[in-house]
Protein backbone atom coordinates (compact mmCIF):
# COMPACT_ATOMS: atom_id res chain seq x y z
CA UNK A 1 0.00 0.00 0.00
CA UNK A 2 0.94 3.63 -0.45
CA UNK A 3 -0.29 6.40 1.83
CA UNK A 4 -0.86 9.84 0.33
CA UNK A 5 -1.19 13.08 2.30
CA UNK A 6 -3.55 15.24 0.22
CA UNK A 7 -3.86 19.02 0.45
CA UNK A 8 -7.02 21.11 0.41
CA UNK A 9 -8.79 22.17 -2.81
CA UNK A 10 -7.84 25.53 -4.31
CA UNK A 11 -8.65 28.52 -2.16
CA UNK A 12 -6.64 28.35 1.06
CA UNK A 13 -8.91 30.64 3.08
CA UNK A 14 -12.13 30.88 1.07
CA UNK A 15 -14.23 28.01 -0.26
CA UNK A 16 -17.60 29.45 -1.18
CA UNK A 17 -17.10 28.18 -4.74
CA UNK A 18 -16.62 24.59 -3.47
CA UNK A 19 -19.45 23.88 -0.97
CA UNK A 20 -19.34 20.64 1.00
CA UNK A 21 -16.60 18.82 2.86
CA UNK A 22 -14.49 18.36 -0.28
CA UNK A 23 -13.99 14.66 -0.95
CA UNK A 24 -10.34 13.61 -0.35
CA UNK A 25 -9.30 17.18 0.48
CA UNK A 26 -6.94 17.31 3.49
CA UNK A 27 -7.20 13.54 3.79
CA UNK A 28 -4.88 10.59 4.24
CA UNK A 29 -5.60 8.34 1.25
CA UNK A 30 -4.42 4.71 1.16
CA UNK A 31 -4.01 3.08 -2.25
CA UNK A 32 -3.14 -0.40 -3.45
CA UNK A 33 0.46 -0.05 -4.60
CA UNK A 34 0.02 -2.41 -7.56
CA UNK A 35 -3.35 -1.29 -8.91
CA UNK A 36 -3.80 2.24 -7.58
CA UNK A 37 -7.22 1.29 -6.21
CA UNK A 38 -8.35 3.22 -3.16
CA UNK A 39 -8.32 1.08 -0.02
CA UNK A 40 -9.47 3.75 2.44
CA UNK A 41 -9.27 7.43 3.21
CA UNK A 42 -9.84 9.63 6.23
CA UNK A 43 -10.47 13.36 6.10
CA UNK A 44 -8.63 15.33 8.78
CA UNK A 45 -10.20 18.72 7.99
CA UNK A 46 -13.67 19.22 6.53
CA UNK A 47 -13.97 22.01 3.95
CA UNK A 48 -10.60 23.51 4.73
CA UNK A 49 -10.35 27.30 4.94
CA UNK A 50 -7.21 27.48 7.10
CA UNK A 51 -4.46 26.23 4.73
CA UNK A 52 -3.94 23.18 6.94
CA UNK A 53 -3.19 21.01 3.91
CA UNK A 54 -1.26 17.90 4.95
CA UNK A 55 2.30 18.93 4.04
CA UNK A 56 4.44 15.94 4.99
CA UNK A 57 4.78 12.19 4.53
CA UNK A 58 3.03 9.95 7.07
CA UNK A 59 5.13 7.56 9.16
CA UNK A 60 4.65 3.78 9.00
CA UNK A 61 4.85 2.51 12.58
CA UNK A 62 4.41 -0.90 14.19
CA UNK A 63 3.19 -0.28 17.73
CA UNK A 64 1.79 -2.20 20.70
CA UNK A 65 -1.63 -1.06 21.89
CA UNK A 66 -3.33 -2.84 24.79
CA UNK A 67 -0.94 -5.75 24.34
CA UNK A 68 -1.68 -6.15 20.63
CA UNK A 69 0.79 -5.43 17.82
CA UNK A 70 -0.75 -2.95 15.40
CA UNK A 71 0.56 -1.93 11.99
CA UNK A 72 -0.24 1.76 12.02
CA UNK A 73 0.34 4.97 10.10
CA UNK A 74 0.93 8.25 11.95
CA UNK A 75 0.36 11.61 10.26
CA UNK A 76 1.88 14.83 11.71
CA UNK A 77 0.05 17.99 10.64
CA UNK A 78 0.18 21.75 10.48
CA UNK A 79 -2.55 21.86 13.14
CA UNK A 80 -0.21 20.10 15.63
CA UNK A 81 -2.34 16.96 15.89
CA UNK A 82 -0.77 13.55 15.28
CA UNK A 83 -3.44 11.36 13.69
CA UNK A 84 -2.77 7.61 14.13
CA UNK A 85 -4.60 4.92 12.11
CA UNK A 86 -4.59 1.18 11.62
CA UNK A 87 -2.92 1.24 8.24
CA UNK A 88 -4.75 -1.80 6.89
CA UNK A 89 -8.31 -0.77 7.77
CA UNK A 90 -7.97 3.01 8.15
CA UNK A 91 -9.57 3.03 11.60
CA UNK A 92 -8.23 5.48 14.22
CA UNK A 93 -6.13 3.77 16.89
CA UNK A 94 -7.71 6.10 19.44
CA UNK A 95 -11.15 7.58 18.74
CA UNK A 96 -11.58 10.81 16.80
CA UNK A 97 -14.44 12.99 18.00
CA UNK A 98 -16.49 15.15 15.66
CA UNK A 99 -16.81 18.34 17.71
CA UNK A 100 -18.85 21.44 16.90
CA UNK A 101 -16.83 24.41 15.65
CA UNK A 102 -17.72 28.04 15.06
CA UNK A 103 -19.64 28.99 11.94
CA UNK A 104 -18.32 32.14 10.30
CA UNK A 105 -20.17 34.92 8.50
CA UNK A 106 -18.20 35.47 5.28
CA UNK A 107 -20.82 36.00 2.54
CA UNK A 108 -21.17 32.97 0.27
CA UNK A 109 -18.92 30.72 2.38
CA UNK A 110 -19.91 27.17 3.33
CA UNK A 111 -18.95 25.93 6.80
CA UNK A 112 -18.66 22.44 8.21
CA UNK A 113 -20.50 22.29 11.54
CA UNK A 114 -17.93 19.88 13.03
CA UNK A 115 -14.26 18.94 12.73
CA UNK A 116 -12.46 15.71 13.79
CA UNK A 117 -10.40 15.92 17.00
CA UNK A 118 -8.08 13.05 18.00
CA UNK A 119 -8.57 11.99 21.63
CA UNK A 120 -4.94 10.79 21.66
CA UNK A 121 -2.17 11.87 21.40
CA UNK A 122 -2.83 15.38 22.76
CA UNK A 123 -1.94 18.35 20.58
CA UNK A 124 1.84 18.76 20.58
CA UNK A 125 1.84 22.54 20.11
CA UNK A 126 -0.54 25.46 20.51
CA UNK A 127 -3.24 25.95 17.92
CA UNK A 128 -5.87 28.61 17.56
CA UNK A 129 -4.99 31.79 19.46
CA UNK A 130 -6.41 33.19 22.70
CA UNK A 131 -5.42 35.89 25.18
CA UNK A 132 -3.63 33.20 27.20
CA UNK A 133 -1.17 32.81 24.31
CA UNK A 134 -0.12 36.49 24.19
CA UNK A 135 3.42 37.55 25.07
CA UNK A 136 4.06 38.01 28.80
CA UNK A 137 7.79 38.64 29.21
CA UNK A 138 6.83 41.78 31.18
CA UNK A 139 3.49 43.27 32.28
CA UNK A 140 4.08 46.24 29.96
CA UNK A 141 4.67 44.05 26.90
CA UNK A 142 1.63 41.96 27.71
CA UNK A 143 -0.57 45.05 28.07
CA UNK A 144 0.63 46.29 24.69
CA UNK A 145 0.07 42.84 23.21
CA UNK A 146 -3.51 42.73 24.49
CA UNK A 147 -4.18 46.13 22.92
CA UNK A 148 -2.82 44.98 19.56
CA UNK A 149 -4.76 41.71 19.71
CA UNK A 150 -8.00 43.59 20.39
CA UNK A 151 -8.11 44.55 16.72
CA UNK A 152 -8.27 40.89 15.70
CA UNK A 153 -10.59 37.94 16.17
CA UNK A 154 -9.23 35.31 18.56
CA UNK A 155 -10.44 31.81 19.29
CA UNK A 156 -9.65 28.09 19.44
CA UNK A 157 -8.53 25.93 16.54
CA UNK A 158 -10.89 26.09 13.54
CA UNK A 159 -12.00 29.66 14.32
CA UNK A 160 -12.91 30.79 10.78
CA UNK A 161 -11.37 33.64 8.77
CA UNK A 162 -13.18 36.99 8.71
CA UNK A 163 -13.82 39.70 6.16
CA UNK A 164 -11.20 42.26 7.11
CA UNK A 165 -12.39 45.64 8.40
CA UNK A 166 -10.11 48.52 9.32
CA UNK A 167 -12.16 49.21 12.45
CA UNK A 168 -11.79 45.52 13.33
CA UNK A 169 -11.45 42.70 13.19
CA UNK A 170 -8.55 42.95 10.78
CA UNK A 171 -8.20 39.16 10.64
CA UNK A 172 -8.48 35.99 12.68
CA UNK A 173 -5.21 35.25 14.47
CA UNK A 174 -4.32 31.57 14.58
CA UNK A 175 -1.35 29.39 15.40
CA UNK A 176 -0.79 26.08 13.60
CA UNK A 177 -2.27 27.01 10.23
CA UNK A 178 -0.38 27.82 7.03
CA UNK A 179 3.18 27.35 8.36
CA UNK A 180 2.45 24.85 11.11
CA UNK A 181 2.70 23.17 13.55
CA UNK A 182 4.59 20.64 11.49
CA UNK A 183 5.38 21.34 7.87
CA UNK A 184 7.07 19.48 4.99
CA UNK A 185 9.90 17.99 7.07
CA UNK A 186 7.52 15.70 8.98
CA UNK A 187 8.60 13.58 11.94
CA UNK A 188 10.86 10.64 12.79
CA UNK A 189 10.12 7.34 14.50
CA UNK A 190 12.16 4.95 16.64
CA UNK A 191 11.04 1.37 15.85
CA UNK A 192 12.70 0.01 19.01
CA UNK A 193 11.02 2.29 21.56
CA UNK A 194 7.90 3.11 19.50
CA UNK A 195 8.43 6.81 20.16
CA UNK A 196 7.80 9.44 17.49
CA UNK A 197 9.77 12.70 17.45
CA UNK A 198 7.80 15.57 15.97
CA UNK A 199 9.15 19.06 15.13
CA UNK A 200 6.84 22.06 15.24
CA UNK A 201 6.91 25.83 15.16
CA UNK A 202 4.62 28.59 16.41
CA UNK A 203 3.90 30.77 13.42
CA UNK A 204 1.04 33.22 13.87
CA UNK A 205 -1.24 33.34 10.84
CA UNK A 206 -3.51 36.25 9.92
CA UNK A 207 -6.67 34.92 8.31
CA UNK A 208 -8.25 38.01 6.80
CA UNK A 209 -10.24 38.25 3.58
CA UNK A 210 -10.94 41.08 1.14
CA UNK A 211 -13.21 41.07 -1.93
CA UNK A 212 -11.63 39.47 -4.97
CA UNK A 213 -11.20 41.16 -8.34
CA UNK A 214 -13.47 39.33 -10.84
CA UNK A 215 -10.93 40.00 -13.58
CA UNK A 216 -8.11 38.40 -11.63
CA UNK A 217 -9.47 36.04 -8.98
CA UNK A 218 -11.97 34.03 -11.01
CA UNK A 219 -14.44 32.14 -8.81
CA UNK A 220 -13.00 33.55 -5.61
CA UNK A 221 -15.42 36.10 -4.19
CA UNK A 222 -12.83 36.72 -1.45
CA UNK A 223 -9.06 36.39 -1.30
CA UNK A 224 -6.58 36.65 1.54
CA UNK A 225 -5.75 40.22 2.52
CA UNK A 226 -6.38 42.98 5.03
CA UNK A 227 -8.34 46.20 4.95
CA UNK A 228 -6.50 49.45 4.32
CA UNK A 229 -6.69 52.55 6.43
CA UNK A 230 -9.38 54.59 4.65
CA UNK A 231 -7.49 57.78 5.51
CA UNK A 232 -4.19 56.58 4.07
CA UNK A 233 -2.95 58.08 0.79
CA UNK A 234 -3.57 55.89 -2.29
CA UNK A 235 0.00 54.60 -2.32
CA UNK A 236 -0.12 53.71 1.39
CA UNK A 237 -0.21 50.20 2.75
CA UNK A 238 -2.77 48.60 5.01
CA UNK A 239 -0.65 49.24 8.05
CA UNK A 240 2.60 47.72 9.22
CA UNK A 241 3.14 45.00 11.73
CA UNK A 242 2.99 45.42 15.45
CA UNK A 243 1.17 48.33 17.01
CA UNK A 244 -0.25 49.44 13.68
CA UNK A 245 -2.21 46.21 13.45
CA UNK A 246 -2.00 44.37 10.16
CA UNK A 247 0.64 43.92 7.53
CA UNK A 248 3.12 41.08 7.23
CA UNK A 249 3.60 40.41 10.93
CA UNK A 250 1.89 41.10 14.24
CA UNK A 251 4.52 42.06 16.78
CA UNK A 252 4.97 43.95 20.03
CA UNK A 253 7.91 46.34 19.66
CA UNK A 254 9.36 43.87 17.17
CA UNK A 255 8.79 40.86 19.44
CA UNK A 256 6.42 38.06 18.41
CA UNK A 257 2.89 38.54 19.76
CA UNK A 258 2.72 34.86 20.71
CA UNK A 259 4.49 33.29 23.68
CA UNK A 260 7.53 31.07 23.10
CA UNK A 261 8.76 28.46 22.48
CA UNK A 262 8.84 29.41 18.81
CA UNK A 263 10.01 25.93 17.82
CA UNK A 264 9.76 22.62 19.65
CA UNK A 265 10.54 18.93 19.44
CA UNK A 266 8.02 16.60 21.07
CA UNK A 267 8.54 12.91 21.89
CA UNK A 268 5.30 10.91 21.74
CA UNK A 269 4.90 7.31 22.96
CA UNK A 270 2.79 5.69 20.24
CA UNK A 271 2.05 2.64 22.38
CA UNK A 272 0.13 4.84 24.80
CA UNK A 273 -0.60 8.03 22.86
CA UNK A 274 1.15 10.13 25.53
CA UNK A 275 3.74 12.91 25.35
CA UNK A 276 7.05 11.75 26.89
CA UNK A 277 8.93 15.04 26.74
CA UNK A 278 8.93 18.36 24.94
CA UNK A 279 11.72 20.91 24.52
CA UNK A 280 12.33 24.28 22.89
CA UNK A 281 14.56 23.79 19.86
CA UNK A 282 17.00 26.47 18.77
CA UNK A 283 18.80 29.40 20.32
CA UNK A 284 16.94 32.56 21.30
CA UNK A 285 17.01 34.97 18.32
CA UNK A 286 19.29 38.01 18.61
CA UNK A 287 16.40 40.48 18.34
CA UNK A 288 14.81 38.93 21.44
CA UNK A 289 17.96 38.33 23.45
CA UNK A 290 19.17 41.91 22.89
CA UNK A 291 15.81 43.70 23.01
CA UNK A 292 15.93 46.80 25.26
CA UNK A 293 12.50 46.02 26.76
CA UNK A 294 13.91 42.69 28.01
CA UNK A 295 17.03 44.07 29.66
CA UNK A 296 17.38 42.36 33.03
CA UNK A 297 14.62 39.84 32.23
CA UNK A 298 15.54 36.17 32.48
CA UNK A 299 14.31 34.75 29.17
CA UNK A 300 14.76 30.97 28.85
CA UNK A 301 15.82 29.58 25.49
CA UNK A 302 12.91 30.39 23.21
CA UNK A 303 13.68 28.22 20.21
CA UNK A 304 13.90 29.59 16.68
CA UNK A 305 10.94 29.69 14.29
CA UNK A 306 11.24 27.89 10.98
CA UNK A 307 10.64 24.58 9.24
CA UNK A 308 13.11 21.91 10.33
CA UNK A 309 13.34 18.14 10.50
CA UNK A 310 14.63 15.65 13.06
CA UNK A 311 16.93 12.64 12.76
CA UNK A 312 16.71 9.85 15.34
CA UNK A 313 19.63 7.49 16.02
CA UNK A 314 20.31 4.74 18.56
CA UNK A 315 20.71 7.27 21.37
CA UNK A 316 20.11 10.77 20.02
CA UNK A 317 17.66 13.10 18.33
CA UNK A 318 19.50 15.48 16.00
CA UNK A 319 18.15 18.66 14.42
CA UNK A 320 19.61 21.84 12.99
CA UNK A 321 18.40 25.37 13.59
CA UNK A 322 16.75 27.55 11.00
CA UNK A 323 18.19 31.02 10.66
CA UNK A 324 21.26 32.33 12.48
CA UNK A 325 22.24 34.01 15.73
CA UNK A 326 25.38 35.53 17.22
CA UNK A 327 27.39 33.06 19.27
CA UNK A 328 29.20 34.08 22.50
CA UNK A 329 32.42 34.26 20.46
CA UNK A 330 30.84 36.77 18.07
CA UNK A 331 30.42 34.41 15.11
CA UNK A 332 27.11 34.44 13.25
CA UNK A 333 25.75 31.01 12.45
CA UNK A 334 23.46 28.22 13.62
CA UNK A 335 23.80 25.05 15.64
CA UNK A 336 23.30 21.41 14.77
CA UNK A 337 21.93 20.15 18.08
CA UNK A 338 21.78 16.68 19.61
CA UNK A 339 19.43 15.65 22.41
CA UNK A 340 19.23 12.53 24.54
CA UNK A 341 16.32 10.76 22.88
CA UNK A 342 15.09 9.31 26.18
CA UNK A 343 14.90 12.61 28.08
CA UNK A 344 15.26 15.49 25.61
CA UNK A 345 18.24 16.87 27.52
CA UNK A 346 21.03 18.60 25.58
CA UNK A 347 23.69 16.12 24.49
CA UNK A 348 25.87 18.35 22.31
CA UNK A 349 26.01 20.93 19.55
CA UNK A 350 28.25 21.88 16.64
CA UNK A 351 28.50 25.16 14.76
CA UNK A 352 27.12 25.59 11.24
CA UNK A 353 27.87 28.72 9.17
CA UNK A 354 24.22 28.94 8.07
CA UNK A 355 20.85 27.55 9.08
CA UNK A 356 19.48 24.12 8.24
CA UNK A 357 17.42 23.91 5.05
CA UNK A 358 16.90 20.14 4.96
CA UNK A 359 16.64 17.32 7.49
CA UNK A 360 19.95 15.84 8.60
CA UNK A 361 20.95 12.39 7.29
CA UNK A 362 23.40 9.83 8.65
CA UNK A 363 25.53 7.13 7.03
CA UNK A 364 28.45 4.80 7.75
CA UNK A 365 31.72 4.71 5.79
CA UNK A 366 34.77 2.61 6.68
CA UNK A 367 33.37 1.94 10.12
CA UNK A 368 32.81 5.61 10.93
CA UNK A 369 29.48 7.40 11.27
CA UNK A 370 28.79 10.69 9.53
CA UNK A 371 25.99 13.23 9.67
CA UNK A 372 25.30 15.41 6.64
CA UNK A 373 22.95 18.38 6.61
CA UNK A 374 21.86 20.88 3.96
CA UNK A 375 22.40 24.51 4.97
CA UNK A 376 21.97 27.91 3.37
CA UNK A 377 20.46 31.34 3.78
CA UNK A 378 20.68 35.00 2.75
CA UNK A 379 24.15 35.63 1.39
CA UNK A 380 25.16 32.00 1.90
CA UNK A 381 24.78 29.64 -1.10
CA UNK A 382 23.19 26.29 -0.37
CA UNK A 383 25.60 23.47 0.43
CA UNK A 384 25.95 20.19 2.28
CA UNK A 385 28.04 20.03 5.45
CA UNK A 386 29.24 16.65 6.77
CA UNK A 387 30.38 15.89 10.31
CA UNK A 388 32.17 12.75 11.48
CA UNK A 389 31.21 11.38 14.88
CA UNK A 390 34.02 10.47 17.28
CA UNK A 391 34.31 6.81 18.15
Amino acid sequence: MVFLPVELPTGDYYGGHRPGNGLFGESVVALDLKTGARKWHYQLVHHGIWDMDIPDAPMLVDISVNGQTVKAVAQPTKQAFLYVFNRQAGQPIWPFEERPVEKGNVPGEWYSPTQPFPTKPPAYDLHGFTVDDIIDFTPELRAEGLKIASRYKLGPIFTPPVVSKWEGPLATLALATNQGGTNWAGGSYDPETHIAYIPSQRSLGQLGLVPGDPNRSGDFAYIQGQARNPNAPPAGAAGGGGGEGGGAGVTVQGLPLQKPPYASITAIDLNKGDIVWQIAHGETPDNIRNHPALKGVNVPRTGRPGIFGVLVTKTLVIAGERGTFTTPSGKVGAMLRAYDKATGKDAGEVYMPAGETGTAMTYMLDGKQYIVVAIGGPGFPAEFVAYRLPK
